[in-house]
């Protein structure tokens, strides 16, 4: 996590820049006026990692400037983070330090947390770590009202859960997300609110009885809201750890047309082509399923030439991206086929240069 100078005076004008930043990148495909989604101007991060520094008996919470191994800063405050992390972290760093069971050769401390207040630590150590390590940290599960994971070279400990539920009200209703420690998970809770009521908007004039299809579900943090608009949802991840707790979020939410599979986006658009056999889709009717709409939220790579050229031959695309570089470029292609009919900034990293941008494409009529 790069270290950005948090200052609510300047939120506004630094929205405005990338706002204005990215209208301009959208501008060459005749984009709509962009809808901008602000985030929280503090305490808006449920999730960081922090490097830790040793010297002799202290301990201090280290950060390094972007692009620099070297140039660090030591923290004494981290106004970016959630409340609920920020009224912990410092405490337990000095916890820590107090007893060398705990601070030797630790090297990083990872926090996730949540809008309801739950909060998982992970301590990663350049040692073994045993009973007397978990005799150790358990006092601090109790006095801080955490989880917490101890990571070591090919070894870890678990007190008593290495995931948090998340709950999301979108549009009235509450979901319910497992959020596993060292999975993906969106970093801007109050921001992912927004991204997924937009999602759910720009979706709601598409044909009710109609299939989505999905790329890159992760969780299913998009999936379970969007379910509601649509007949069907086939969701593909390739992380073993995201699949599972999507599966778990679509039980635990009690929603019933959500299929989720562990694949490669590239092998789904193969089996949809006709190209290649897998037992994974065993079971699916895919013949009968009607794709009218395709989702995507890629890495920051963005969509590889095969998917694009598959992503491009269904009516409505909905694309999520962290990376406007990359969304303009696949935009190269699809605009030849689809128009955009919506745009959107969702502002998930604040004082930072990075963007997330959404967009909601039509095929062309004429």
């Amino acid at each position: 996590m790069a270290l950005p100078e948090v200052d609510p005076a300047q939120y506004d004008a630094q929205l405005q820049s990338k706002s204005a930043r990215l209208q301009q990148m959208l501008a060459k495909f005749s984009a709509p006026e962009l809808e901008v989604f602000s985030s929280p101007p503090k305490h808006y991060r449920m999730r960081a990692e922090f490097r830790t520094w040793h010297d002799e008996d202290e301990l201090h919470y280290v950060m390094f400037q972007p692009g620099s191994k070297h140039d660090k800063v030591f923290l004494s405050e981290c106004p970016m983070v959630s409340e609920r992390i920020h009224s912990v972290m410092f405490a337990l760093l000095e916890a820590l330090k107090a007893q060398k069971e705990l601070r030797y050769r630790l090297f990083q401390v990872d926090f996730l947390s949540t809008l309801s207040g739950e909060l998982l630590v992970s301590l990663l150590y350049h040692r073994a770590i045993g009973a007397e390590w978990e005799a150790a940290v358990r006092p601090l599960r109790e006095r801080f009202a955490i989880d917490i994971v101890g990571r070591s070279r090919k070894h870890k400990t678990v007190l008593d859960r290495d995931f948090v539920l998340e709950t999301l009200n979108i549009r009235g209703r509450d979901y319910q997300f497992k959020q596993t420690e060292n999975s993906f998970t969106q970093p801007n809770a109050e921001v992912n609110r927004k991204m997924i009521t937009w999602a759910l908007a720009v979706t709601d004039e598409v044909q009710k009885r109609s299939d989505l299809l999905e790329f890159y579900c992760g969780n299913g943090n998009f999936t379970l809201p969007l379910a509601q608009n649509f007949r069907r949802v086939l969701a593909t991840e390739i992380s073993k750890e995201s699949v599972r707790s999507a599966e778990y979020n679509i039980a635990v939410n009690a929603i019933d047309n959500i299929d989720v599979l562990r694949m490669p986006s590239e092998d789904l658009v193969q089996v949809l082509r006709g190209e290649k056999e897998t037992r994974k889709v065993a079971g699916l009717d895919l013949a009968a399923c009607d794709f009218q709409t395709v989702f995507v939220d890629p890495p920051r790579a963005g969509l590889d030439a095969q998917t694009v050229s598959q992503v491009a031959e269904y009516p409505t695309i909905l694309y999520i991206s962290c990376n406007p570089e990359t969304l303009v470029d696949n935009l190269e292609s699809l605009c030849r086929t689809h128009q955009i009919e919506r745009c959107a900034l969702f502002d998930q990293f604040p004082y930072t240069h990075h963007m997330e941008a959404g967009v909601f494409l039509r095929r062309r009529t004429e």
